[in-house]
């Protein structure tokens, strides 16, 4: 069983409360919108991380990493891009490439809005983290856990506070 966080639209920050919420994560998955290159470097020596970039990520994080990730965490294949929608409102090459590489999980981010619904139509799960930083329109700052064991998802949990009460690192 792996142990998997995931994160989106950190703008900038990291907050004390990743760390509490990912302590016990094998690998942290953040769906852009980084921030900065110190962002990425603070989560990537917490936890290993894969990450894509996002619409406000700067050239050196665009030379570093991805726009799309598509990887397997155990037998679960994952896809995972910034701005890619969600069932039934899937971005066109986001579609297009759900189709291709048929993932078991479909991560993305951008909309700020916590997101976790089963596609029937691409039996994937498709999971959207919502914002954890304080930049935005967002009321509530999310992050969200789970567990993979073999192929399949479960024991998904949610954090969910106040933008407000965000405190940095």
């Amino acid at each position: 069983m792996t142990r998997v966080g995931v994160m989106s639209d950190s703008h900038g920050i990291v907050s004390r409360q990743m760390y509490e919420f990912f302590k016990d994560v094998d690998i942290i998955l953040h769906c852009g919108d980084i921030g900065s290159w110190q962002v990425l470097e603070k989560i990537r020596k917490f936890k290993p991380t894969v990450a894509v970039y996002g619409n406000i990520d700067g050239a050196e994080i665009y030379q570093e990493i991805k726009k799309v990730e598509c990887f397997k965490i155990e037998d679960c294949k994952i896809l995972m891009t910034h701005i890619g929608g969600y069932p039934e409102h899937y971005e066109k090459a986001m579609r297009e490439m759900i189709a291709r590489e048929k993932p078991n999980i479909f991560l993305s981010g951008h909309s700020h809005i916590l997101r976790v619904m089963y596609d029937k139509k691409y039996m994937l799960l498709h999971i959207n983290p919502g914002a954890c930083g304080k930049s935005g329109f967002h009321t509530k700052s999310t992050m969200v856990r789970f567990v993979i064991d073999k192929r399949t998802p479960k024991d998904l949990e949610i954090m969910e506070m106040d933008r407000s009460s965000v405190s940095e690192v």
